[in-house]
């Protein structure tokens, strides 16, 4: 579900997080990265907070909740068997200890509506490398807390955790971790606070829900960490399927005060017709790849987050292979903003973020080839929201309005502003590539029928679609690239005719804060 950087041919009850002041952090492994360390920051970073829930995971009760069903973990499947004889709206207490499935494939406990999950301290589900899912069927409301899910063997792009993407589901408190696939998936209305999403296959939260949209999800307080052990961009190239979260087809999330660390890969990424999301007040430092990428998607806001030691591993490893794409750290392909889209904004906006010792900063990318119909399409069978219908995208109504416009999904109204852009080669460790801002495309060339060929887009993108940075503050050698791969200017050009960008912005060559 995705593509490759480049593509060229029901409320809950409230919730108690703790929350430290986001410091320095190295991004070794293990008990290592599940804290802060070293000095208070001095760039001038947002009063971010972190979620740090994976080395002090909040206990649950010690005793069983008047009326609660208790599970005894020396009872193998006890808890899928007390949950399938119990009513909906049941409250389940998980003993202390290591609660244990029925040893086949789909042995899964199936909530009923309403049902309630609370773990003891020390309360472990574990798959033990044999089951495939811990919770799955398409009841609603369902409420897990305090409770570690652990060693389950979902199918790659399956998730453990909610399999089926039922809606309005609570996990609060929980630590998802070590198991195959995705952690968990998500469905509408979905809540995940406070829990620690730990060293998954693939993904720590897959938010995709088959043949429909996801509306109202909120991703708040948590650690998402270390996961793509499974590195499965190297096992299936280009597959687009990796992350700590991945976002599909959602409309409207807040994704807030979530601390994003030492993801093998991207730490974020809204691939495919989303909409209408908030990223504020999250810290996503040292993921291999991007930090937050927003694709073939609309109308976001991104604010008030510190990102910093990002993509050193991506981006390193395109430079060395002599690749002069602007690999960034927020990179915005083929998404912008679309007023006929209802969203809480009609636009992207960048604004007051921090961003310190990334492996490059904002690029703005549109895919000649990509669009609704095209073999380039990687997102197969999708169309835009403004067409949905595929056959519409073809010759020769393409070629005029609307769909011209409408078969695209298009990098537009993004404003960059007022952010902080930090960079010390000598702590990324690089001479050359790692500090550049981008807006761009390719040369169109394929199908033969495109009507987007040659540097139609590429002119687009820079001149005509609104695509401005603004009031930002450069600290470090910043460079700059515009229409294509193989433009490369300073400040002083960048902000001259004919491209017009950064009106009001500071630039100091010197490194620091």
């Amino acid at each position: 579900m995705g593509m490759k950087w480049r593509n060229w041919a029901s409320s809950s009850a409230p919730l108690a997080v703790v929350l430290l002041v986001a410091t320095g952090c190295t991004s070794t492994p293990d008990d290592a990265r599940a804290k802060p360390t070293g000095t208070p920051s001095t760039s001038g970073a947002p009063s971010t907070s972190v979620a740090r829930v994976c080395a002090k995971p909040a206990a649950g009760p010690a005793k069983a909740p008047t009326g609660a069903v208790t599970v005894d973990p020396a009872v193998v499947g006890d808890l899928a068997e007390k949950t399938e004889s119990s009513p909906p709206g049941t409250t389940f207490w998980l003993r202390p200890g290591t609660h244990r499935l029925v040893p086949e494939q789909y042995a899964q406990v199936i909530p009923k509506k309403g049902n309630r999950y609370l773990g003891a301290p020390g309360a472990v589900l574990d798959g033990r490398k044999t089951n495939q899912y811990a919770f799955g069927g398409g009841a609603t409301n369902v409420t897990i807390r305090y409770l570690t899910v652990q060693r389950f063997i979902a199918p790659h792009d399956e998730g453990v955790v909610n399999n089926s993407s039922s809606d309005g589901w609570v996990i609060e408190h929980a630590t998802i971790q070590n198991n195959s696939g995705a952690g968990m998936m998500a469905g509408a209305r979905q809540q995940v606070r406070a829990s620690c999403l730990r060293d998954n296959g693939q993904y720590g939260m897959n938010a995709y829900k088959n043949g429909d949209s996801i509306r109202g999800l909120v991703v708040e307080g948590n650690e998402i960490v270390g996961n793509n052990t499974g590195d499965w961009e190297r096992q299936k190239p280009g597959c687009g399927c990796t992350g700590g979260i991945k976002f599909w087809a959602v409309n409207g999330a807040d994704i807030r005060g979530n601390w994003v660390h030492d993801n093998r890969g991207a730490g974020l990424w809204a691939d495919n017709n989303n909409n209408d999301f908030l990223f504020e007040n999250n810290v996503l430092e040292a993921n291999d790849g991007t930090a937050l990428m927003y694709e073939t998607s609309y109308n976001a806001v991104i604010r008030n987050n510190t990102i910093r030691r990002n993509n050193w591993v991506e981006g390193r490893r395109s430079a060395d292979r002599g690749d002069n794409f602007p690999y960034a750290t927020i990179y915005v392909s083929e998404a912008g903003g679309e007023p006929r889209v209802p969203a809480r904004t009609d636009k992207i906006e960048i604004y007051r973020n921090v961003l310190e010792n990334n492996w490059n900063g904002i690029t703005l990318w549109e895919n000649a080839n990509r669009f609704c119909n095209s073999p380039a399409n990687t997102s197969t069978g999708y169309c835009t929201l403004l067409v949905k219908d595929t056959k519409r995208c073809a010759k020769p109504a393409i070629a005029t309005a609307p769909l011209y416009d409408d078969c695209r999904w298009k990098t537009q109204r993004v404003d960059i502003h007022d952010n902080r852009f930090l960079l010390d080669t000598s702590v990324v460790e690089c001479t050359d590539q790692c500090g550049r801002m981008a807006v761009l495309s390719n040369y169109g060339t394929y199908p033969d029928w495109l009507p987007y060929k040659g540097k139609r887009v590429a002119e687009a993108i820079t001149h005509k679609q609104h695509n401005r940075w603004h009031d930002n503050v450069y600290r470090g050698p910043w460079d700059f690239t515009a229409v294509d791969t193989d433009q490369k200017f300073d400040s002083g050009q960048w902000q001259g005719t004919p491209y017009r960008q950064d009106a009001g912005s500071t630039f100091d060559p010197r490194a620091g804060g």
